[in-house]
């Protein structure tokens, strides 16, 4: 039997704003927080505009001493989960460490702070590496920031998945909760590429926008004139419980995960099946993981990464599920506005969806003038007011990697 999870607190830290209603405000508005980079000389990649935060600092309850020994990303996945544990109403100090979790998501780790070491090792040899180095920088640093500052210490896992790492990571949270191993899990991503050689390895990939002049409207999925991604950098914590938990410390049930599902198109190191045909079978395995039919989905959060094969594979996948009705359904891809968090995108997709859902207002996707491919009900430039109760949320990584959230309205 399908169990329902429910999400009581939300905790994002964004480009377009730190706190789920700043970030909101400016989301549903499509103001663009895309921009040339400027706190290193980026002039001399092919890529170099991003989505950045410049005011993490103000937001942060860290101390100083951490500071030092933890990269950014580290940074904001503990403010973005302070952020979702107050929204949620929860004193941590009182709930079992044991049964508490943390499942988050990340493609490339902590690159400024190894950049930095590796620096110094070669300028001053061994000695002039901190001993924090090898704790900074990898994939579930996060994970054990955030379990030593809270003192949680039940099961839990880091996903590297690319860019599908954090939708992954909220699906599993889901399943091991439906299994009653838990009682509440912090589930999410946090990426921080604008970095010199993360932004290296980004250019390297070749699907990056080098629309460099025109920062505001150079990430443009599903639009003719699309020519590739901009990265950004933030994070998203979302707090999960029981549904039964959630009724009784009468927290605030935001919205209900029912359906996951993940698989791989086994085609390509790098690129996806065109002819979308795992997408879909991701999408139909969700549905049914949620025991909801495709007449029922009244918004697709969609992927959107700007590049020809990606985005008419992930129409494809779409019209072979919906039929008829893919071009009603209203869809949207809102990080256009400020980027794409790669291994974070998909907490950043559920967050927005969950504030879409309780608004009855679907965020607009910028930069779309022209839809190329069509046959879809693309919410351009300008939100739009819709009852949502059940959604649909895509995420995808290189290699084909498919991942599918279905979410519903309490």
């Amino acid at each position: 039997m399908n169990k329902k999870i429910a999400i009581t607190g939300i905790g994002v830290v964004a480009p377009s704003g730190i706190g789920r209603r700043q970030f909101w405000a400016n989301v549903k508005a499509g103001r663009s927080f895309v921009k040339e980079i400027t706190r290193f000389d980026a002039s001399k990649y092919p890529s170099h505009i991003a989505g950045q935060i410049d005011d993490l600092d103000k937001y942060t309850h860290v101390s100083e001493r951490l500071l030092k020994k933890i990269d950014v990303f580290s940074h904001m996945a503990l403010i973005a989960a302070e952020l979702a544990i107050q929204d949620a109403g929860i004193d941590i100090k009182k709930e079992d460490p044991n049964l508490l979790g943390i499942f988050l998501g990340n493609a490339i780790g902590g690159w400024l702070y190894a950049e930095t070491e590796l620096r110094d090792l070669y300028l001053e040899g061994r000695e002039g590496v901190s001993p924090y180095m090898a704790s900074a920088w990898f994939p579930a640093a996060p994970q054990g920031q955030v379990s030593i500052y809270y003192g949680i210490k039940g099961f839990s896992k880091t996903i590297v998945a690319d860019r599908a790492s954090s939708l992954m990571a909220l699906g599993y949270a889901k399943k091991v909760l439906g299994k009653e191993k838990l009682n509440m899990i912090l589930a999410g991503g946090m990426e921080a590429p604008v970095t010199p050689y993360a932004l290296l390895c980004c250019n390297t990939y070749g699907g990056l926008s080098k629309d460099n002049k025109n920062p505001q409207t150079a990430y443009r999925p599903f639009d003719k004139k699309k020519n590739g991604f901009v990265i950004a950098e933030g994070a998203g914590i979302v707090v999960m419980e029981n549904i039964q938990r959630a009724k009784s410390r009468n927290a605030n049930i935001s919205a209900l995960i029912s359906g996951y599902s993940t698989t791989c198109d086994a085609k390509d190191r790098i690129n996806p099946d065109v002819g979308g045909k795992q997408l879909s079978r991701a999408i139909r395995q969700a549905l049914a993981d949620a025991e909801v039919n495709p007449e029922q989905i009244d918004y697709i959060s969609l992927d959107g990464l700007a590049l020809d094969d990606w985005d008419n594979s992930e129409v494809t996948a779409i019209k072979e599920v919906f039929g008829s009705r893919a071009k009603d359904i209203p869809v949207s891809c809102p990080k256009a506005s400020f980027g794409n968090l790669l291994g974070a995108s998909g907490a950043l997709d559920l967050i927005i969806t969950v504030m879409a859902m309780e608004n009855s207002l679907v965020p607009p996707t910028i930069n779309l003038d022209e839809p190329s491919p069509n046959g879809l009900n693309y919410i351009r430039n300008q939100a739009k007011e819709y009852k949502i109760n059940k959604a649909l949320i895509i995420s995808r990584g290189r290699g084909g990697i498919n991942a599918v959230l279905v979410v519903e309205k309490p």
